[in-house]
């Protein structure tokens, strides 16, 4: 298969397996998304969402938010992980959201990348999923999947993210790094894979990835 042919397989697999795609953090708005998505950072979305709903209760917006201490969101979202800075994020993003963009969250990636705590893929998810803007935000089982399928070296999630812009088409970028992220996790996890069951890997992969995968069963 030509580079263009497994791009095209990929596209359409996924498509066929994931024609609606649920989105994996719950929110109801571009803040509560914003937060969701800085609470996720190395955590499990499932976490998340158990977790999301006690701090929306208190404050699901930047004025309510920026009434409670640091400490007191901390005490909050402690089973996330990684809460003193999460919890100072939280708090410091949304004080800036008031003084700055009148309580709203801004829509370009350069104004939500200078708040504190939010890195270039959390923009990208806001961006994303909050306002439509085309994005390719990458996370683990899109980095792990572009390197099993050939698709990108595997250096570093900056140059993964720049192959995933160049070989997919942009109209389809909103959905498919979420179709890629659905099917890491059911087809292509990092432990206990089933390349059997891994349609995609099992026809396009990385012959490297294949050949270790046979040797470690082997073994």
């Amino acid at each position: 298969m030509t580079k263009k042919e497994q791009v095209n397989f990929v596209i359409n697999t996924l498509y066929k397996l994931y024609p609606e795609i649920p989105i994996p953090l719950d929110h109801k708005d571009p803040y509560t998304l914003l937060i969701a998505v800085l609470m996720s950072a190395q955590s499990t979305d499932v976490r998340v969402n158990k977790i999301t709903p006690l701090l929306f209760e208190k404050a699901d917006n930047p004025y309510d938010m920026v009434k409670l201490t640091v400490e007191e969101i901390r005490d909050i979202i402690k089973p996330v992980g990684l809460s003193p800075m999460k919890s100072k994020g939280i708090h410091g993003l949304s004080e800036i959201l008031i003084e700055k963009h009148n309580g709203e969250v801004p829509q370009s990636f350069e104004a939500l990348e200078a708040l504190p705590a939010v890195g270039h893929k959390t923009a990208s998810v806001v961006m994303s999923q909050a306002f439509g803007v085309p994005a390719f935000p990458v996370d683990t089982h899109i980095h792990r999947l572009m390197y099993r399928w050939n698709l990108s070296s595997g250096k570093n999630v900056v140059q993964t993210e720049k192959d995933a812009k160049r070989l997919f088409p942009k109209e389809l970028w909103n959905d498919l790094h979420l179709q890629i992220i659905w099917y890491g996790r059911e087809y292509s996890p990092a432990r206990g894979w089933d390349l059997e069951k891994d349609i995609i890997t099992k026809t396009i992969g990385r012959k490297s990835v294949i050949n270790e995968y046979y040797k470690n069963k082997k073994s």
